[in-house]
């Protein structure tokens, strides 16, 4: 284990992977938050699990539950540095639905409802994979808290697989 990761003062880097983590990381929990619970101006999971079955999910509510979940303990695991290369699929996953089903059909531009921030969400979540989530994240005690390809690799590939199943269900 690399003892300096655990020991050594954290640097600049570091915090600008916990400001990434934290806005990121919050505001994908939020937005599961909206679906799970009501919160923050959501419809919780009747409104939600509507609009899911709206779009082809059945059953809409079971979907809602499951995109809320991959939101909201994506996105804290993301935030908090647990678990990084998981959280990050769960984010990848969930965006990679929402480009499918929803705003794929509308281009680029978040402007005109397209893809432009949910694929801004995918790449920040593949990073911080890549990179690592820093001396400020609670990963750094695990070997997978330095980041690297295969932590890459697993975070696009379960993201991706993840999608697939919802997406052919």
């Amino acid at each position: 284990m690399d003892t300096k990761r655990l020991t050594s003062t954290p640097s600049a880097g570091d915090f600008g992977l916990l400001l990434v983590r934290l806005t990121f990381g919050l505001l994908m929990a939020g937005h599961g938050a909206q679906k799970l619970f009501g919160f923050f101006g959501g419809g919780g999971l009747t409104a939600t699990g509507q609009g899911f079955a709206r779009l082809g999910f059945r059953p809409g509510k079971l979907f809602a539950v499951i995109g809320g979940l991959s939101e909201f303990l994506g996105g804290l695991g993301f935030a908090l540095g647990l678990l990084t290369p998981l959280a990050a699929a769960a984010l990848i996953g969930v965006m990679i639905n929402a480009m499918a089903t929803v705003s794929g059909a509308h281009g680029l531009w978040d402007t005109n409802g397209g893809v432009e921030y949910s694929v801004c969400i995918c790449v920040v979540a593949l990073a911080v994979a890549a990179i690592g989530p820093g001396r400020l994240a609670l990963d750094r005690f695990f070997p997978w808290g330095t980041g690297g390809w295969a932590e890459a690799g697993l975070a696009l590939g379960l993201g991706g697989i993840g999608a697939a199943i919802t997406l052919s269900l």
